[in-house]
């Protein structure tokens, strides 16, 4: 048993780390400065100690090692504390691979969109069909109740993040993860307070796929030339997923109803098996697309995996459902990426031609808060019939950089498109109620909490 500290825990993976450790059998703790639910809940459920705020006292001489989040950096007590005396440290993702991957089969799912649908689609496949995987995903599958599962198998199912990995590590996550069969969905320009151009996306993503031995397997969203284009440094076998006629896993006669998507699969141009999925949009096939192949090469039949994916039950905050009232109903969606935001609201249209809907978005994320999707931004809500931007999370961006909220409100308007700049969520809820019609969809998108907007319309409504 080691005696472990996590500083930063509150975050999604280092709480799921910890509680790994914890089941493991290793005495585990951590501190945070703010303890916000749903992972402060999540840690308390696991029995992990928290610690509120920062102390250097924290640090007690019996520690074994010292996992550094990557929001943590110089200055912070802890982090002071553990250097000075020399106590061990590493990252996250050193954390992960040293204490759960060098046994394990690596199963790594990685892109820019899709990763914890995708992970979680995986995980569930390979767990309903008997195989026993660990899984890590960046996110609550409502299979697991959880972001993580610690199973008898060899597979470990992890959600491979391109962010960097600790202040002392600016390399990304998923090149630590020791990739046995790796899945990049797609690859666009993302997290620019990380990499100053797509080519720095992706140098690191031919890094990543140049890690799969020759025994591997590559998966690549053949929809997606930048992700075709990484089959040329592999040195593994590679195969192609996506609705394209030349990928090895191809999905055909696609059907999207309020309640699921269907659609059927070649494999290298023979049928391979009909399938259906609870969730909605082009994007979630080639998700399921990705799962059901690895499936395959894990030796699981198309019937199993069609069973399985008709027992999926979704992801917290992917299109979820908070709740409906007075005729409205109410969703909440991670999307934060143009293209995410595209495809999500796309899925939604075809699924429910005939209702209005609201599209109100916080732009929140590092890249989403700056000038580099100002464009890009204007064109992702086509599918919305009322847009809704609200104020822009990091003021304190240089003002040459940040995102401009009239400017994309005024190209909206240009498109012919009813959008609004309503800054605060008190504002935007009073807006909501004041002009709702019954049978309104209302899908609020951001990477944060919100300021707890879905839960406050849903008071409002009510």
């Amino acid at each position: 048993m080691k005696r472990i500290h996590l500083i930063g825990i509150c975050g999604t993976g280092m709480a799921s780390l910890a509680a790994m450790l914890k089941q493991k059998g290793h005495d585990v703790r951590g501190s945070d400065q703010d303890m916000y639910p749903p992972m402060s809940e999540f840690l308390v459920e696991q029995q992990v100690t928290t610690l509120k705020g920062y102390e250097a006292s924290h640090i007690s001489a019996d520690l074994d090692l010292v996992v550094v989040g990557n929001a943590i950096s110089r200055g912070n007590v802890e982090l002071e504390e553990v250097l000075d005396r020399k106590i061990r440290y590493c990252s996250l993702p050193e954390a992960i691979r040293d204490h759960f991957l060098w046994g394990a089969q690596s199963i790594v799912i990685a892109g820019t969109h899709g990763k914890t649908t995708t992970t979680s689609l995986t995980a569930w496949i390979l767990t309903d069909g008997g195989l026993d995987p660990s899984v890590l995903i960046g996110g609550i599958a409502e299979n697991f109740g959880s972001s993580y599962r610690i199973g008898g198998g060899r597979p470990f199912v992890i959600e491979g993040d391109e962010y960097d990995s600790a202040y002392f590590d600016k390399t990304a996550k998923f090149l630590k993860y020791l990739p046995d069969i790796a899945i990049v969905n797609n690859v666009e320009f993302d997290h620019a307070d990380i990499y100053p151009s797509l080519e720095a996306i992706r140098l690191v993503f031919r890094r990543f796929v140049n890690l799969v031995p020759r025994r591997g397997l590559l998966l690549l969203g053949a929809d997606d030339p930048e992700a075709v284009a990484l089959g040329d440094a592999a040195r593994s076998p590679v195969e192609t997923f996506g609705l394209a006629e030349a990928a090895d896993w191809q999905a055909h006669d696609v059907s999207i109803a309020t309640t699921g998507t269907f659609f059927k699969v070649r494999r290298q141009g023979a049928p391979f098996g009909s399938f259906t999925v609870p969730l909605l949009g082009l994007h979630n096939v080639r998700n399921a697309l990705a799962a059901i192949a690895v499936g395959s090469a894990s030796g699981l039949d198309p019937p199993v995996m069609a069973a399985s994916l008709k027992r999926f039950r979704g992801i917290k905050r992917r299109l979820e459902l908070r709740g409906a009232s007075a005729g409205v109903s109410v969703y909440d969606d991670f999307a934060h990426h143009p293209t995410a935001i595209a495809e999500t609201l796309e899925g939604f249209r075809i699924a429910h031609p005939q209702r209005r809907i609201w599209a109100v978005f916080e732009p929140r994320s590092a890249s989403s808060c700056r000038r580099v999707f100002q464009k890009d931004l204007a064109a992702a809500f086509d599918a919305a019939d009322e847009i809704v931007i609200a104020e822009v999370f990091r003021l304190n961006l240089p003002e040459s950089e940040r995102l401009s909220v009239s400017s994309l409100v005024a190209d909206l308007k240009k498109g012919g498109k009813h959008a609004r700049y309503i800054p605060t969520v008190d504002e935007i809820v009073s807006t909501i109620a004041r002009e709702r019609r019954d049978g309104d969809l209302v899908l609020i998108m951001s990477n944060g909490g919100f300021g707890g907007i879905h839960d406050k319309l849903l008071r409002a409504l009510g």
